[in-house]
């Protein structure tokens, strides 16, 4: 057997550049992403209630941006889509390295998470086109890597930021991360023309999509899945350095061992799954999640010496459901889309993750400010109860025993 098909690789020739955007990109996300909301508190000094508020409510505008993508992308071209993204986040973060107002950084944290949804919106529907025959599912897997090796770079250049004093070392993450969107931005243009042509007839108006309603239950279910698995990347930076007695470092070192999970397991998870049920996949990460958030919130009431042991334990149990779920969602609501106008259903399907986005600043900031362990604690029941209405819907839809795509 080949060693890319066992290790579950797909054909990459001529697709390089796409695979090199989405790691920069991701490279620098991973150094800015985990230290946004203390920039918000420590730079803008805004109290951290205030900064998840307000992350939140700019996050809400961004929610019209995957029915618009949806609308559009099969007559534009998904690369179209990205490209634009990449040059809005770009923009914004220019915004925030030089911005100090509260309104206009709210207005940098709109362009930035309007892009953002314009990225998910349309980046697994370019690697759909790009992908060969029968390769789909290990092309989700791959652009997962990539995108995890280069947060994983970045987390660990964050968590070396946070060990420095004052303000330099949050602008130097912004600046880093503005780059980093332009960069992938022109790398997307090298992609070959051949591997981004695709005739697809247009679906038509979003109510047909409204009407399977199949679609918006796992759309739903996916919701809860994608805010256990931004929790993380909100609430470990914030919960190591306010709340444990704990190393500061070891923030960018636990995230950055999440990443090398991610970006060099997906390929294999698919290549292990792929003959499975993929809802019960997801549900086993449903499961993974729920755990980590109960040994989480343990964490406050286990002797001092016991913490990073704790916590890299739970960060083991978060790595293996994000693995799962990473390899696994996308692929699943792939499967179970029409092939007239996939496009518009991948799009639609990124509202889990747009909700999810809105959902954890405030989430675990509100959450946090009346007892450190209640937003575990509360990710963890959530986990458990989305995994129960997966097992419902597994045997309800027999649709739903999809396996490789």
């Amino acid at each position: 057997m080949p060693t890319a098909t066992s290790l579950g690789l797909p054909n990459v020739r001529g697709r390089v550049p796409l695979l090199a955007g989405l790691a920069i990109d991701s490279f620098g996300g991973g150094c800015a992403g985990p230290l946004m909301l203390l920039f918000f508190v420590r730079v803008a000094d805004i109290p951290l209630g205030t900064a998840g508020v307000l992350l939140t409510v700019a996050t809400l505008f961004s929610v019209a941006a995957p029915a618009a993508v949806g609308l559009v992308i099969d007559r534009v071209g998904p690369r179209n889509l990205v490209i634009a993204a990449q040059v809005a986040q770009g923009l914004a973060f220019v915004g925030f390295f030089f911005g100090r107002s509260t309104w206009l950084l709210v207005v940098c944290a709109l362009v930035s998470t309007t892009g953002q949804r314009m990225f998910w919106s349309s980046i697994f529907s370019l690697l759909a086109d790009v992908s060969d025959p029968g390769e789909r599912d290990r092309w989700f897997g791959l652009g997962g890597m990539m995108q995890s090796a280069g947060f994983g770079l970045g987390a660990l250049l964050a968590g070396a930021l946070l060990t420095f004093d004052g303000d330099a070392p949050f602008l130097f993450a912004m600046a880093f991360n503005a780059l980093s969107f332009f960069t992938a931005g022109v790398l997307m243009l090298w992609i070959h023309p051949d591997h981004t042509a695709r005739a697809v007839e247009d679906t038509g108006p979003a109510p047909q999509l409204r009407k399977d309603k199949l679609f918006l239950m796992l759309i739903g279910a996916n919701t809860v899945l994608a805010l256990c698995t931004m929790m993380i990347g909100v609430g470990l930076p914030v919960y190591v350095t306010e709340a444990l007695p704990a190393p500061k470092w070891l923030v960018g070192v636990l995230l950055a061992a999440i990443s090398v999970v991610l970006a060099t397991g997906q390929t294999l998870v698919v290549r292990h799954t792929e003959k499975h049920r993929k809802m019960r996949v997801m549900i086993l990460a449903g499961l993974l999640w729920a755990v980590w958030g109960l040994l989480m919130a343990a964490l406050l009431h286990i002797p001092a010496g016991l913490v990073v042991p704790g916590l890299i334990l739970a960060t083991v149990f978060f790595a293996a459901g994000d693995v799962l779920h990473a390899a696994t969602g996308n692929a699943l609501a792939a499967a179970v889309s029409p092939e007239r106008g996939r496009g518009k259903y991948l799009s639609y399907w990124q509202y889990s993750f747009t909700f999810a986005s809105v959902l954890v600043p405030v989430f675990f900031a509100q959450l946090f400010v009346r007892g450190h362990a209640v937003p575990w604690l509360a990710i963890a029941g959530l986990a458990l109860g989305v995994s129960g209405v997966l097992f419902v819907l597994d045997r309800t839809f027999p649709q739903l025993a999809v396996r490789r795509t």
